[in-house]
C-alpha cells in the first residue's frame, strides 16, 4: 500500500508502473509486492564510469557492513578502492557537519516549530504531499549532500562523487551518482573485485571513520540524550503516518511543536530496502559492532568551512483525474452498509476517492475494487439465476429447485405439482403488433402469475413463450385449482391491456409428484404432454 499512491496498475499495462512525480522512495512498496515486481536501484553506469576513471569520491554509508557482512568495514574499503575510487569516505564527516549546524539550531531562541530534514523521504513526502510543512523545514541539507561539498572542497569543484546507501535519495543533482548497496555489488562484480579476499587491514587508510558530537543519521548526541530539557521540547516520530496530523497542527492549527525529530523508518537500517524487519536488531548489532570508538575531539577541520544550508521548493501539484469520471467510478463502487465510502484498502488506496482518483487517470483498474468485484459476483450470480425479460427463475434455478422438492417430498410424503404454461398463439401477435408488443404481454403474464401463487412457491421461463410452475405441497385437485386462476387472471389482463376477448389466453398441463406412487417419466416431460393434451383440446384450457 503507497502511502503516495505512486504505484499504478494500468488495466491494460503487463507491469507495475512507479509514478516517478508521487515517489517519495519509502521503500514500502517492496515488501508489500508478493511477486517481487518492484526493484530499486540507482545508476550503475554512470558510478561504473567514474570507477574506471579513477578520478571520483565514493561516500559510503556506515550501513554497508551489514549488506556485504561477513566482510569487514576495512575489506570493504579495500573493495572501493580496488574497483578505482580514487577517495572513499564512510559519511561520518557529513553526520558531524549537519549535527553541528542543528546543534547551534538547538542552542538558539525558540523557533516554534522545527522539522528534522535529514531524511529524503521525510523531505520528499513535505515537499510533494504536504506543502504547507515546507517552511518548517530545518534548513540543513541531507548528511551526504554535506560530506559531497567537503570532499570537493578538499580534492577540487570538479571531483566527480558518488554514494551508495540502502537507498538512493531520489534525483539529487549535487551528487554524480546514487547507488544501493546491491548496485554496488553488481559493480564490484564488473570490476572482479570479491571483498572477503581482501586483506582485513586498511590498503589505504581513509577520511575520519570515528564520531566526536553526531550519532548515525546526522543528529547531534547531546539532541538525543537530552532531549525536552532546558527549556527545548523534542518531538521523536518514526513513520510518516503522523505527517497528515502534524500538518494540521502546524498549518492549520498553528500549534508549535518544538523539534520534531521525524524518520520515514526506524532509522536508514529499519528502511525496507535494508531487509526484513524481524531482522533489525541484528542489523543493528552488526553496525554497533564495527563502530570505532567515539573521539573526544572534534573530527572537523577548524579551517573547514562548508555551507550545508539547504532550501526546499514546492513539489509539482498532483494531476487530479476528471471529476465526472471520479465520481461515475465512486458510484460504481457504491457505498457501505452504513451509507458511506468502503475505505476498505484491499485496492491498495488509502481511501475508495484515492483509488477513484487513480482509475480515472487510467493508473488503476475497477478489478482491484473488492466490494465493486462483489456486486458484480451478487449480480452475475442474479442474473444467472433469473430471466432478464420476466423476472422470473431462470431454467437452471428450476431444476435446482425441482430436484431439492422432490427429496423434500420423498422425505415428507408430501405431494406437490407442476404447471406448464404456453401462450396461445404468441407469434401471431408478433406478427402483428410486433415483438415489443409480445415483450409486453409475456412481462404481463409472469406478473399475474406471480399475483396467484403463494411465496414459498417458484415461477420460471422455460425459455420463449412457456412458463413452468412449481407449487410445494399441493395435490393435483388443488394445483387444477391454482391453473384455473391463472388462465382466468391472464385472460382479463390482456383486455386490461388493449388486446380483444381471446386474444391473449393460455393452455396449462398440470402433473403431481407422488413419492408413494410411480410416476410415467420425469415430471416436466408429464406435465408437457398435459401441456399437449390442452392446445389439443382447443387451447385456453388445462389438462
Amino acid at each position: 500500500m503507497c502511502p503516495t499512491d505512486a504505484i499504478a496498475l494500468p488495466p491494460e499495462a503487463p507491469i507495475v508502473e512507479i509514478i516517478e512525480e508521487n515517489c517519495i522512495r519509502c521503500g514500502e512498496c517492496l515488501p508489500a509486492c508478493p511477486h517481487d515486481a518492484i526493484t530499486a536501484t540507482g545508476a550503475v553506469d554512470r558510478a561504473l564510469a567514474i570507477a574506471e576513471a579513477g578520478t571520483g569520491a565514493l561516500i559510503l554509508a556506515p550501513e554497508a557492513v551489514v549488506h556485504f557482512h561477513p566482510a569487514t568495514p576495512e575489506q570493504l574499503v579495500n573493495a572501493c578502492y580496488e574497483a578505482g575510487f580514487r577517495f572513499v569516505s564512510r559519511g561520518v564527516i557529513g553526520d558531524e557537519l549537519v549535527a553541528q549546524e542543528y546543534l547551534r539550531l538547538w542552542e538558539e531562541a525558540d523557533w516554534g516549530t522545527l522539522i528534522r530534514s535529514t531524511d529524503p523521504v521525510v523531505v520528499a513526502a513535505v515537499t510533494s504531499h504536504y506543502p504547507e510543512l515546507v517552511p518548517y523545514l530545518a534548513p540543513i541539507t541531507m548528511p551526504c549532500l554535506a560530506e559531497a561539498r567537503f570532499l570537493r572542497r578538499v580534492h577540487g569543484e570538479m571531483l566527480p562523487v558518488v554514494y551508495a546507501g540502502i537507498a538512493a535519495p531520489g534525483m539529487v543533482t549535487e551528487l554524480d551518482a546514487m547507488l544501493t548497496f546491491a548496485d554496488l555489488e553488481q559493480l564490484f562484480a564488473l570490476r572482479e573485485v570479491r571483498p572477503e579476499l581482501l586483506p582485513r587491514t586498511h590498503s589505504r587508510v581513509p577520511p575520519e571513520m570515528r564520531r566526536h558530537m553526531s550519532v548515525a543519521g546526522g543528529l547531534p548526541l547531546e539532541v538525543v540524550v537530552s532531549g525536552s530539557s532546558n527549556g527545548r521540547r523534542l518531538l521523536t516520530i518514526r513513520g510518516l503516518e503522523t505527517l497528515p496530523a502534524i500538518a494540521r497542527a502546524v498549518g492549520h492549527d498553528r500549534i508549535d511543536l518544538g523539534f520534531v525529530d521525524i524518520q520515514s523508518h526506524a532509522g536508514a537500517l529499519g528502511h525496507p530496502a535494508a531487509g526484513p524487519k524481524a531482522d533489525l536488531y541484528r542489523r543493528r548489532a552488526l553496525v554497533q559492532q564495527y563502530e570505532p570508538t567515539r573521539s573526544r575531539e572534534p573530527v572537523i577541520p577548524d579551517e573547514a568551512v562548508i555551507e550545508i544550508g539547504a532550501s526546499f521548493a514546492f513539489g509539482k501539484r498532483r494531476e487530479q483525474g476528471d471529476p465526472a469520471a471520479v465520481r461515475a467510478i465512486l458510484e460504481a463502487i457504491g457505498t457501505g452498509p452504513n451509507g458511506r465510502p468502503w475505505d476498505c484498502r484491499a485496492c491498495g488506496y488509502q481511501t475508495c476517492h484515492r483509488f477513484a482518483q487513480a482509475s480515472a487517470m487510467g493508473r488503476a483498474s475497477l478489478r482491484q475494487c473488492v466490494p465493486w468485484l462483489s456486486r458484480r459476483a451478487d449480480d452475475a450470480s442474479r442474473d444467472a439465476s433469473t430471466d432478464a425479460l420476466t423476472g422470473l427463475a431462470s431454467y437452471r434455478t428450476l431444476q435446482t429447485r425441482l430436484s431439492h422438492e422432490v427429496e423434500r417430498s420423498k422425505r415428507s410424503g408430501d405431494t406437490f405439482a407442476i404447471l406448464f404454461l404456453d401462450l396461445d398463439r404468441l407469434k401471431e401477435l408478433n406478427d402483428r403488433y410486433g415483438h415489443e408488443r409480445g415483450n409486453t404481454v409475456l412481462r404481463m403474464v409472469s406478473e399475474e402469475v406471480l399475483r396467484t401463487i403463494r411465496n414459498t412457491d417458484l415461477a420460471a421461463r422455460y425459455g420463449g413463450d412457456e412458463f413452468v410452475v412449481l407449487l410445494t405441497r399441493t395435490d393435483r385437485a388443488g394445483a387444477l385449482r391454482v391453473a384455473d386462476a391463472v388462465r382466468e387472471r391472464v385472460e382479463l389482463a390482456g383486455r386490461r391491456i388493449g388486446f380483444l376477448s381471446g386474444q391473449i389466453t393460455v393452455s396449462i398441463g398440470v402433473a403431481e409428484y407422488d413419492p408413494s406412487t410411480p410416476g410415467e417419466g420425469p415430471l416436466l416431460e408429464q406435465a408437457d404432454r398435459a401441456l399437449y393434451l390442452a392446445k389439443a383440446a382447443g387451447r385456453n384450457t388445462i389438462a
